[in-house]
């Protein structure tokens, strides 16, 4: 049992019986994080309402120590205690995997909300819909998007870091880290540049969040996608800190695995948002305006 143990990288239990699981430490980590977000979610809905943003920051200063002191635990247990055994690795990938797949149910129901709302604006039982839209797509008065504009840039951007960041992994494998923090620091920048220009587009838009069906599922969808670009370009960030200081090598680098699996996923949403919400259902309106 003991050689078995060794092979899969294993521990031992609190009597001594060796098994191949990681027994994670006590964490404070899980009830913080849980507080720090209830506290930023109020600090929103009060900001909403007009009063002030002091508990907001105040929740988001909050989030943002946790998840330091969360992703500083979890190196530790990778690179100082040696205790991502094989078993454990996989263990992380169904984990990851299942979260991906969370995400993708997340993001369709808000194609679920647009393709309803578009392909069926003058359904004749749908009347308040129709009056308000006036029976047309997009609805009446919206001026959308150019979609070979602005968002077919924002588009070259995103699939560039996609192949930047395939890049890191390769020389990953094959050992060669410089060259994995060269291609890692590319794919944060290009990350950045998309969020700059997403923040450019939302300021020169030409409808608000609230003036109609198509112009909230935009923002929700866009917007949404906005932020996991955001949080993809930390994850990244934090793999070139990672892979800088020596902590991956070419046999074990699930940490950056994981941020590329994400990165590519934030890609192929993207690719649907454009063609769906800014080509598709644009319905040519662009070309008049």
């Amino acid at each position: 049992m003991a050689d078995v143990n060794a092979h899969i990288g294993g521990g031992n239990t609190g009597d001594g019986i060796p098994q191949p699981y990681h027994l994670v430490n006590p964490s404070p980590w899980p009830l913080l994080s849980s507080f720090s977000a209830g506290l930023l979610a109020t600090g929103l809905v009060m900001k909403f309402h007009g009063h002030g943003w002091y508990l907001l920051a105040a929740g988001l200063l909050a989030v943002l120590a946790c998840m330091y002191g969360w992703w500083r635990d979890i190196v530790k247990e990778s690179v100082v205690e040696k205790a991502h055994s094989p078993v454990v690795k996989i263990g992380l990938r169904y984990g990851m995997s299942l979260f991906i797949a969370s995400e993708v149910m997340f993001f369709s129901a808000f194609f679920w909300a647009f393709f309803d709302a578009s392909i069926f604006h003058n359904e004749a039982i749908q009347f308040a819909r129709v009056e308000a839209n006036g029976g047309v797509w997009p609805p009446k008065g919206t001026v959308p998007f150019n979609p070979f504009d602005l968002p077919f840039l924002m588009t070259v951007i995103l699939l560039l870091s996609g192949t930047t960041v395939t890049w890191a992994h390769h020389a990953m494998v094959e050992g060669k880290m410089q060259e994995a923090a060269k291609a890692l620091g590319i794919t944060v920048l290009l990350g950045v540049i998309f969020s700059g220009f997403q923040v450019y587009e939302y300021s020169h838009a030409a409808f608000g969040f609230g003036a109609n069906v198509y112009s909230s599922a935009f923002f929700m969808a866009t917007g949404f996608h906005g932020f996991h670009v955001l949080i993809g370009t930390i994850f990244l960030a934090v793999c070139y800190f990672r892979t800088k200081k020596g902590h991956f090598t070419a046999e074990s680098h699930f940490g950056f695995e994981a941020a590329a699996w994400y990165w590519h996923f934030v890609d192929v949403v993207w690719l649907f948002l454009f063609i769906s919400i800014y080509w598709w259902g644009a319905g040519g309106a662009w070309v008049a305006h």
